[in-house]
């Protein structure tokens, strides 16, 4: 499974809608599932972005997926980035030309 960051923003809806955020996060979850990711983690953040999702995922289109599902409701917008753990970086650099 490869790992994706999800960066959030809430939108006002998204804010109104906050108290229910737990439920939000058990409705995040079932359909990851649904779509064969996981929501490994989440997180309130401070600073240019209002939380972090850690995503676990197929694919990317799976990734895609799953962002545009969770912001089609409008209360959020998602920036989605793969991330490479370290093992894959350190296969990835045994893997350069020298």
């Amino acid at each position: 499974m490869a790992t994706y960051v999800m960066l959030i923003s809430y939108t006002d809806t998204g804010i109104q809608h906050f108290k229910a955020i737990g439920d939000r996060l058990e409705h995040a979850r079932r359909g990851a599932a649904e779509l064969g990711a996981t929501l490994s983690a989440f997180y309130l953040t401070m600073g240019p972005y209002d939380a972090v999702a850690i995503v676990e995922a197929p694919d990317d289109e799976t990734a895609a997926k799953m962002s545009l599902v969770n912001a089609s409701n409008g209360r959020v917008r998602i920036q989605t980035m793969r991330a490479f753990t370290e093992p894959e970086v350190v296969r990835l650099a045994g893997e350069l030309p020298a």
